[in-house]
């Protein structure tokens, strides 16, 4: 399969490239896109035959539900019935980095939503997506554009790194603004549980709804038998092909373990990543620093940190060590993708 790139300068003067790509979803191909939250990798969500299309580019098992993206708030074509605190967070965080799982209407095929009765939904804050939604008068089922697994792309390159050849149509612009997937709330239930964290916090979503509360059991490892309701909940997710180990602690105590376990690393001839904050770089004078960003405004670290553990596979890391950060505000969504990447490999000290 030949890939299609084009680059978005402005959806002014850009238009025709979408166009192009939105003729390739109507046709029932696959197109690479930027989001805020980190590129995604779509299709016709009501094509049953463009969708497994997705499943084969990034060799994704068939029971991780998909997340369809529309154009507009207008979602009754897709939802059996939308609740009252559904509507609220829809007028309070669309377009943007919030997707809402609600009863689907059998317009949406069996495996856009991975066989279950139900679909995680959400409206892009991003200009390029939603134009190319628009154009594709559908909405568009799309997972992270890369193989399953790996780290999430946030810009056109690593989508071509992962994908150029078995997809369609790559449409590159900016990088992505948040770094990190959209946060998921399962508004079937009631109360709403957040299955996924992400740029909106949990603090936030309770300032709509204070009962919304969220799922302990996406904080720790995921059984085998789990049925995931939402992309992210089963499978080890968002890993370098370097092992991952996060550090956990007070911030003296953390600096000299990681310390300690680079020089031990590196004794034995292997090359180690640190992935540390702009206010703890100075501490390390062995291995690899990557600065993620600062302690003091966490969504910079949510921003860098999938590029970040590409960069340590694009040097050759044989460890990564990460410092660990509280879980409060995006420090939760942050801790949950170190801890996929990581499969759970805590050292708290």
């Amino acid at each position: 399969m030949k890939t299609k790139v084009s680059i978005i300068k402005s959806i002014k003067d850009d238009e025709e490239k979408i166009k192009e790509a939105a003729e390739v979803i109507k046709n029932g191909g696959t197109v690479a896109f930027p989001t805020e939250t980190v590129y995604g990798l779509g299709a016709d969500a009501l094509n049953a035959k463009a969708v497994e299309k997705i499943f084969k580019a990034k060799g994704r098992p068939q029971d991780n539900p998909l997340i369809i993206h529309v154009s507009s708030k207008d979602i009754e074509a897709y939802v059996k019935e939308i609740p009252e605190i559904a509507n609220k967070l829809i007028d309070k965080f669309w377009p943007g980095p919030l997707t809402i799982i609600l009863w689907k209407k059998d317009i949406i095929p069996d495996i856009t939503s991975a066989n279950l009765d139900s679909i995680g939904i959400r409206m892009p804050d991003n200009e390029i997506a939603r134009k190319l939604i628009e154009l594709s008068n559908t909405t568009i089922a799309a997972p992270s554009a890369n193989i399953s697994g790996r780290p999430s792309p946030t810009d056109y390159e690593r989508c071509i790194e992962d994908l150029d050849g078995k997809v369609d149509y790559i449409l590159g612009g900016a990088q992505s603004d948040i770094g990190v997937e959209s946060t998921i709330v399962d508004c079937t239930v009631v109360p709403p549980i957040v299955l996924r964290p992400g740029g909106i916090t949990l603090e936030m979503l309770k300032k709509v709804d204070s009962s919304i509360e969220i799922d302990n059991a996406i904080l720790q490892k995921p059984g085998e038998n789990l049925k995931p309701k939402a992309p992210g909940m089963k499978y080890k997710h968002y890993a370098p092909n370097a092992k991952v180990t996060i550090i956990l602690g007070e911030r003296k105590k953390t600096v000299e373990k990681i310390r300690e376990m680079v020089h031990y690393n590196i004794e034995k001839g292997k090359k180690v990543c640190i992935l540390t904050v702009e206010e703890n770089v100075e501490e390390y004078t062995e291995g690899i620093s990557m600065v993620l960003g600062s302690v003091l405004d966490l969504s910079t670290v949510a921003k860098s940190l999938f590029e970040a553990l590409r960069k340590c596979d694009d040097l050759g890391a044989d460890l990564i060590l990460a410092e660990g950060y509280e879980e409060e505000g995006v420090g939760v969504a942050i801790m949950n993708r170190l801890n996929k990447a990581a499969g759970f490999d805590i050292i708290e000290v």
